[in-house]
Parts: structure tokens; sequence; C-alpha cells
């Protein structure tokens, strides 16, 4: 797990300042701490399907507690997974989730032509794409800001996954 982690304090009120460090701009902007932190979070392989992610990241993620107020960025750093928001409560929000991509992207299409790495892999690139790879979620007081029945899915497109890489940028105060 790598971890890159930029803060400091306002020293003078005189008005904006700039600095560069590890090829950031930094913009100062009044006596409050400012923190850019990026980490790696790993995830051990899962099975196709939609899997709800949000206390693996916390858990992971230690050092969301130093954000009063701020935003954190998730990137998935795969081709075929994806990452999305939607209710948390519910498991059979997962299985339509998976029911219908299945049929709007089916494996086995003839006119896909990427099929060399198997008949899961042009739909699962195809519905990485539909869904995305990275959200932005705000941060207060230390805690991920998403609304009561929210969470963060994993969308597993493969039938054999890897380990998959999220890379989280923490931006606050």
């Amino acid at each position: 797990m790598s971890t890159l982690q930029l803060s400091g304090r306002r020293r003078d009120i005189l008005g904006p300042k700039r600095s560069i460090a590890m090829g950031f701009e930094l913009m100062r902007t009044g006596l409050l701490d400012y923190m850019w932190i990026q980490k790696k979070l790993t995830f051990n392989p899962k099975s196709r399907g939609f899997h709800l992610i949000t206390r693996e990241i916390v858990e992971q993620l230690p050092e969301l507690v130093q954000i009063e107020i701020g935003l954190a960025h998730f990137f998935l750093q795969h081709t075929s997974a994806s990452l999305t928001i939607n209710e948390n409560a519910d498991p059979s929000v997962r299985r339509d989730f998976e029911s219908y991509l299945n049929r709007a992207v089916p494996q086995n299409s003839n006119y896909y032509t990427h099929t060399q790495e198997g008949p899961d892999d042009m739909p699962a690139h195809l519905k990485s794409s539909l869904l995305g790879s990275e959200l932005t979620v705000p941060v207060a007081s230390g805690k991920l800001m998403l609304g009561t029945w929210q969470g963060i899915y994993l969308g597993e497109h493969r039938d054999r996954a890897d380990r998959r890489t999220l890379l989280v940028t923490l931006q606050g105060m």
C-alpha cells in the first residue's frame, strides 16, 4: 500500500500564497490546515456481480478521520470492473444490476471482435465504460457523506477476476 500525504498550515494572513510540492500546486487560502492524501487500496478477487465495498474502503482508509471537510475521489485502475453508488440495504438491487447489464451487454455476441481473452472480456469492458471507473464523494467530520441508503459498489464484470486496485485521493481540511 503506498500513501502520499501533503499538508501544511498558512503562516501569513496577507493574501493567497502558492507553493509547489512534489508536483502538486497547492493554494493556501486562510488559517486552516489543508491536506492531500493519495493511497492505493486493494480488494481480493470477487465473484462476478455487484459488491458493496463501502465498509472495506473505510477500513482501509484510516486517514479519512483527518478530513473535517473535503472530497474523496475514487479511481478504479481496471478496464473490466466499475464503480457506482446506489442503494445499500436490499441485496436484490445488486442482483437486478447484474441481470440488467447481462441482458444489455450479452456475452458471445457475434459482433464482438475483441475476443482473445474470453467471452466475458469485451462485455466487461463495455459494462465498465457504461458505469464508469471513478466517483467523488464529499467528506465531513472524517466520514463519507453518502446518503442514508447509499453505498459504493464494485461492479465485477469478469468471471475470474484478479485483485482490484482503487486509487483514493483525499483533499480537505
